[in-house]
């Protein structure tokens, strides 16, 4: 049985995407492990996610507002003027208003 060019790069895509998707998901545990979330320190609009005022990303209205953060390498937010490393629970995809 012959294969066609198209078929094989087809299943070649298929399996580039797969181990794509695999490390996406090994890098974001490693990433969470490594880092913190440090608040105070976010520009208007370059929030991350989620916080008691707003439900997502780059919804920050001001900057360095004391709600909204960044993900930083842990360690670093102690070494930035204003930063605060933060655990509140709203501080997630759908801030205070996910369950």
């Amino acid at each position: 049985m012959q294969k066609s060019s198209k078929s094989v790069t087809n299943v070649a895509a298929a399996v580039a995407a797969l181990l794509a998707m695999g490390a996406v998901t090994a890098s974001g545990t490693a990433q969470a492990a490594d880092t913190e979330k440090c608040a105070g320190i976010a520009a208007a609009g370059k929030n991350d996610c989620g916080t008691p005022t707003h439900a997502c990303a780059g919804n920050a209205k001001t900057d360095r507002d004391a709600h909204d953060w960044v993900q930083v390498p842990k360690g670093t937010c102690a070494k930035i003027a204003g930063g605060v490393v933060t655990n509140d629970p709203a501080n997630k995809h759908g801030g205070s208003m996910a369950k």
